[in-house]
């Protein structure tokens, strides 16, 4: 079934004040870049039938540095995330998961906002946002006043469920904030797809963490995609973790744990990608290959 576009109306607000008054009454949806709203309405998956344009709003669009963190506004495009040399130095698992998201057009349209509100579990930024221990904030206009209405609160809480979020009706993700790890911190992301490129994955793991003298895990971070009905971080596996040895005694002992921990909070499903049995296993693979990587 496809959608009429004559059946759609599209508003494109001067302001974000407008928007937001806009948006306040829960009739409308809002539109940034387009790239999975536009795939919705040309299969008839489109309900709402009034769009609220945000793309050109630049309130939206900027990316901000302080000494202990990087702020980047929602209608940050993959395509401003690869080319930000900051974002490159310091969160370079977000600028690789940004060179997986489609297309080289798609990622002149694709918006970080749009790709966590989506709230597809096989998304390619949530992973790396969830181990960077991401904060979001969301906006809104209060229906009486208009006063401009702001809560931000870490972005591990903000998926519910399978394209279920903490977004109200009326609200909309405003920015994402990153604190910025330190030079001891290892990074590690990898995905898994049918192709190399332009491809959803079958899974992904992020990771982030930090060895200690003793070749012990002092700190470790993980997060997936595709092992459950919205991207998760992986606490079980990190509390396992936590602590372990690195050291080539013990290693395989460490591998052993981590890999049953995993599994026993993986909860992926069987769908036209992939199967629940494959996910868990290759996401065991990636963790092993992590861990492998890490200094003993």
């Amino acid at each position: 079934m496809h959608s009429d576009p004559t059946q759609f109306a599209l508003i494109a607000p001067a302001t974000l004040s407008e928007a937001l008054a806009l948006l306040s009454n829960g009739r409308h949806t809002p539109i940034a870049g387009g790239t999975e709203l536009m795939v919705a309405l040309a299969a008839g998956r489109l309900q709402q039938k009034s769009l609220v344009s945000i793309n050109h709003l630049p309130e939206l669009r900027f990316i901000q540095t302080t000494p202990t963190a990087i702020t980047l506004g929602a209608n940050t495009t993959f395509t401003d995330i690869r080319r930000n040399p900051t974002i490159a130095a310091e969160l370079p698992l977000l600028t690789l998961a940004a060179s997986w998201t489609g297309s080289i057009a798609n990622q002149n349209r694709a918006t970080l906002g749009g790709n966590i509100c989506n709230a597809s579990p096989a998304a390619d930024t949530p992973p790396a946002l969830l181990v960077y221990d991401a904060a979001v904030t969301l906006i809104s206009a209060n229906p009486e006043t208009r006063e401009l209405v702001e809560r931000t609160f870490p972005y591990a809480e903000f998926h519910l469920a399978y394209k279920r979020t903490l977004l109200h009706p009326g609200e909309l993700l405003h920015s994402v904030t990153i604190p910025l790890p330190t030079p001891a911190h290892h990074h590690f992301i990898r995905k898994v797809g049918t192709r190399n490129a332009q491809a959803i994955s079958k899974t992904a793991l992020a990771a982030i963490a930090t060895v200690g003298d003793h070749h012990t895990l002092t700190e470790v971070r993980l997060a997936a995609a595709s092992l459950a009905d919205r991207p998760v971080r992986l606490y079980t596996t990190e509390a396992a973790l936590l602590n372990a040895s690195l050291a080539a005694a013990d290693i395989t002992t460490t591998v052993l744990r981590a890999r049953a921990a995993l599994a026993s909070e993986s909860c992926p499903i069987d769908d036209i990608r992939s199967t629940a049995a494959y996910r868990t296993a290759v996401a065991a693979n990636l963790l092993e290959q992590f861990l492998r990587t890490l200094p003993a």
